[in-house]
């Protein structure tokens, strides 16, 4: 029988919750427990795939094709249980549920209203697909007194007396801010969170107060004497050097110990955290350091890169060097700005995925750059198909080459997919489509040439990876590219879908389709990011 661990937050947002949850599993999960994480979101929108990354950071994608929000990212990398459809709930989304059964009569003519049929929408996806686990952790997007937020506020109301006594718990993440100029931590702003949640009916059975000083004793004990819970439930969670020493410093400050005591958990085993403890050696003693040239268009917010950003230091963590990751704004290139002055002190350039014309010149500019200058390059999904269009005008002589993508052109070397096969079937999509949720979305088996490049650095030539995209290479340009030098050396099975392009008389120079960013972990480095840190480390040796 699953128990339940519903995480809210309070006084402001982008406290932490997402990485509070994820590193609370992980520490449940060096214990010998199996979880999982979910995450209820409660804006309109039915996912966040049509929201720009500027407006809610990346989109991250499961394996079974959901786009969802990126705390999910930080639930796989730290606990390694992948995540999937049912793990993320939007308001939109339930909505869009139970007005579709509104129109289908299944309601029999019943006046629907948020009390019962959507806090009952919201309990059924908290209690779906819960066999075998020990415990679900189910955090609630935004904060306590957002409207958006109160009909999940009830549901989990409503779950925690649904439930048998002692299977659920309520964690209540709240701000303890410190005032410079008073020289103190504030505890009223806690106390007023946790009266508004009380307010709604729920009582916190843990508070994780995030504050940037150590949290004295004795306003441990004003929280819990006004917060009405055990001083020893008051965690302090100051800011941590690294998201990955955040696991072992909740250990030392006692949450998971005081989650298990609030089940009544007595005979746990001790917390395995050795792994977590060769990240962080290997983190805090590096061998030497790379800096990486990201050449983006959301370089401005860098969560819109998220699971890029983590990779890459995983990378060097595979590697036992420093990342210096240096976000480039391709647009810039277009409008005036050096290219070889900013990308000359690079030991790798990286492309990164996404969507429209802005910025693209200059994201060729930086692919030749990197291919003419023998530069380790890696570019991912939007990046590869820039990496194809460099590599038919410079290498091809398609001087026209460029993508339906960004307007009519007369030699699309990449264009919009319109049928492929998945394990639903045959998918079709037309121009005129719906943007939410059409692309080619999820885990896409591809077959690797046994020689290439890639072949080496999987150790395989069957693989699986995650895309999201709507636009492909043309495989018809297939023979000229390779004649210039750019290698299809991984294709969709039936073998119409170029996955990976590579150069083999360049260093190092790969393009996949596919966001191999989203299956990085720090104990399990995506063999691609390990491989291109090394050959940055190679290349570092060389300046």
């Amino acid at each position: 029988m699953a128990r339940y661990i519903f995480i809210t937050g309070g006084v402001v947002s982008s406290l932490g919750k997402g990485l509070m949850a994820a590193s609370l599993a992980a520490l449940l999960q060096a214990r010998g427990f199996r979880v999982r994480i979910r995450k209820f979101d409660p804006y309109l929108n039915v996912d966040p795939g049509t929201m720009s990354p500027y407006q809610h950071g990346e989109v991250y994608v499961t394996d079974d094709g959901a786009e969802t929000d990126l705390d999910l990212g930080h639930y796989e990398r730290f606990t390694g249980v992948s995540a999937r459809q049912s793990d993320n709930v939007t308001q939109g989304r339930v909505y869009q549920t139970i007005i579709q059964r509104e129109r289908r009569g299944d309601y029999l003519g019943a006046t629907v209203q948020v009390i019962p049929h959507v806090t009952d929408e919201i309990k059924a996806f908290a209690l779906a697909d819960t066999e075998d686990l020990d415990f679900v952790l189910c955090e609630i997007g935004g904060t306590v007194g957002d409207i958006e937020s109160l009909p999940f506020m009830e549901a989990i109301r409503q779950l925690h007396n649904d439930l048998d006594r002692g299977q659920s718990i309520f964690v209540h993440v709240t701000l303890v801010p410190y005032i410079a100029a008073a020289g103190e931590l504030k505890t009223k702003p806690t106390q007023h969170s946790v009266r508004e949640l009380t307010s709604l009916g729920i009582q916190p059975d843990i508070l994780l107060c995030r504050c940037e000083k150590p949290l004295p004793e004795s306003e441990r004990r004003k929280i819990a004497l006004f917060c009405n819970v055990r001083p020893e439930a008051v965690i302090p969670a100051l800011d941590a050097s690294s998201i990955y020493a955040v696991p072992q410093q909740y250990h030392d400050e006692g949450l998971d110990q005081e989650v298990l005591r609030a089940f009544g958990i007595t005979d746990a085993p001790a917390p395995e955290l050795e792994r977590w403890d060769d990240i962080m050696d290997r983190q805090l003693n590096p061998e030497g350091e790379v800096t990486i040239g990201v050449v983006g268009k959301y370089v401005g917010l860098l969560d819109a890169y998220k699971s890029l950003h983590e990779a890459l230091h995983h990378g060097g963590l595979a590697n036992r060097v420093k990342v210096n990751i240096k976000w480039i704004d391709a647009e810039l290139f277009e409008k005036g700005d050096d290219l070889v002055a900013s990308l000359e002190p690079m030991h790798g350039i990286l492309v990164p995925g996404g969507f429209g014309v802005r910025g693209s010149e200059g994201k060729i500019a930086s692919v030749r750059f990197a291919r003419e200058r023998n530069v380790p390059f890696f570019g991912i999904c939007l990046g590869m198909q820039m990496a194809c269009i460099e590599g038919a005008r410079n290498t091809a002589g398609i001087e026209h080459a460029s993508t339906t993508e960004f307007g009519e052109t007369s030699e699309p070397v990449v264009g919009l997919i319109t049928e492929w096969m998945s394990s639903e079937g045959l998918q079709k999509r037309t121009a005129e489509t719906d943007l939410g949720g059409t692309m080619r979305l999820g885990a896409y088996p591809a077959k690797l040439t046994g020689n290439s490049v890639v072949a080496g650095i999987y150790n395989a030539t069957d693989i699986s990876e995650r895309h999201r995209h709507r636009y492909e290479v043309n495989a018809g340009y297939r023979e000229p590219l390779e004649k210039g030098g750019l290698i299809f050396s991984g294709m969709s099975p039936d073998g119409t879908l170029p996955e990976i392009v590579e150069r083999p008389d360049h260093p190092w120079f790969v393009g996949v389709q596919f966001h191999p960013e989203l299956k990085s972990k720090p104990f399990d480095p995506h063999p691609l990011f390990a491989s291109f840190i090394e050959a940055a480390v190679k290349q570092s040796r060389l300046v």
